[in-house]
């Protein structure tokens, strides 16, 4: 059930004037819409609830999936007193008053819920402040926050809190909310069945969203049911949940280069443009979409990694929105083109080999000898040129000489790199036959 419900109607307000959120709150959690991985008998809440003994938790999910809503329930269910309060608007004063009422409460029998939405945006030393009100059963913290808890909240506090993830809520989830709308409403809303569609379409998961339109939808005095072209022009869609710092950022990033490596061209066109369309900088997109020629596709299509920096050049030439069209060639060219990670595995492994043998020199048959000093010492001796030698590879070892001969570069039978295997296979036949 969405994040709707919050008692602003003031008392004895008719109930035609109470927002329609207000007027469908579920009374109990068996009637909230969603979240039943987190609600049913096998559900974390569930479990808790089912055993008697609910614990602290975070609810960690996008807008208007329930967290207030199921935070109000569970006080009930748990007879606590609930309390609801924003890290927004709180200060250190208005936290020492919550904490104190609650101990005052709890000294005559009864315990508090403290609810805290946007419970990320207090820093670390206000997070750290619940703790000891956590730890003596003062309260039981329910947090709230669209942001991802493991980099936005205290180790300390994630410790105390179990951490439940709420998901958006699915057409049917809207479609079930919609349907208890217009029960509430008393009358069908004024959509032809696509319209119906494209109006939860509109609310991208969003249940209070959901309700906003309704109530819109609702207010219309049509002759007839309106089609999604009319519904259209009189609402606007809901713009696209992204932020360009946060989670949703890094999620389509990664949903982007991960279609680029399973060689699926169309998810990869579709995530690039969900981020175009929720105003992504085409530069940070030009310069990932260069990483993934060089990460995943490398020496298996030499060509990759040009044909990137050259939609990256087109881009900055024509900038937006048409050279956009040249980084979208370049996601499809990476999606079809041959996959090999194995010269960043390679490269990976040499800075390990570094790290640990950081301090030995070369073999002295490879080091340059400008001075007699230094002709006396060895340096340069048995140096064999290899292109005065058979097939031009002299197969010497230039490892340190202390260093035992590591296999870093292991190409696979993919594009190019299958040219190279077979050239890097010759070279070690040649190798261990001259060093035999």
């Amino acid at each position: 059930m969405a994040d709707l419900f919050d008692d602003s109607a003031p008392p004895g307000a008719a109930e035609v004037q109470r927002p329609l959120a207000d007027r469908i709150r579920p009374a109990s959690l068996s009637e909230v819409i969603g979240q039943a991985h987190v609600l049913g008998p096998e559900g974390p809440l569930g479990a808790m609830l089912a055993a008697g003994s609910l614990s602290s938790v975070v609810f960690w999910g996008p807008p208007g999936v329930g967290k207030t809503t199921i935070a109000r329930l569970l006080a009930d269910a748990t007879s606590r007193a609930f309390v609801q309060i924003s890290a927004i608007f709180t200060g250190v004063q208005d936290l020492r008053k919550v904490f104190d009422t609650a101990r005052l409460r709890l000294g005559q029998g009864r315990g508090t819920l403290l609810f805290v939405d946007e419970i990320h945006r207090f820093n670390k030393a206000q997070q750290d402040g619940f703790l000891p009100y956590m730890e003596d059963g003062t309260i039981l913290l329910v947090g709230a926050t669209t942001e991802n808890p493991s980099f936005e909240l205290n180790a300390a506090l994630l410790s105390r809190a179990q951490v439940i993830i709420l998901e958006r809520l699915s057409l049917a989830d809207l479609e079930r909310l919609a349907q208890r709308a217009e029960r509430a409403l008393e009358r069908a809303l004024p959509l032809t069945a696509p319209a119906r569609e494209t109006l939860l379409e509109m609310a991208d998961g969003d249940g209070r969203a959901l309700l906003n339109l309704i109530e819109q939808v609702a207010a219309w005095h049509t002759p007839a049911p309106l089609d999604p072209e009319a519904l259209a022009q009189r609402l606007m869609r809901r713009a696209a949940k992204y932020d360009k710092s946060g989670d949703e950022h890094y999620n389509l990033i990664s949903a982007l280069h991960k279609s680029v490596r399973g060689s699926d061209p169309d998810a990869a066109l579709y995530w690039l443009a969900r981020m175009l369309e929720g105003g992504e900088d085409p530069r940070f997109l030009a310069r990932r979409i260069t990483r993934m020629a060089i990460e995943d596709i490398g020496l298996a299509d030499p060509q990759a990694q040009g044909h990137c920096l050259h939609a990256w050049e087109v881009y900055e030439r024509l900038g937006s929105p048409e050279g956009e069209l040249a980084l979208a060639q370049a996601v499809i060219y990476l999606a079809l083109a041959p996959k090999s990670n194995a010269g960043y595995v390679a490269y990976k492994a040499a800075r390990a080999e570094a790290r640990r043998t950081g301090s030995e020199p070369p073999p002295r048959h490879i080091l340059n000898a400008p001075t007699r000093l230094m002709k006396d010492q060895g340096f340069g001796a048995g140096y064999a040129y290899d292109h005065d030698a058979e097939d031009g590879f002299s197969g010497q070892n230039y490892f340190p000489e202390t260093m035992r001969r590591p296999i870093l570069y292991q190409p696979v039978e993919r594009g190019f790199e299958r040219d190279l295997k077979k050239r890097l296979d010759w070279f070690a036949r040649l190798r261990d036959k001259r060093n035999s």
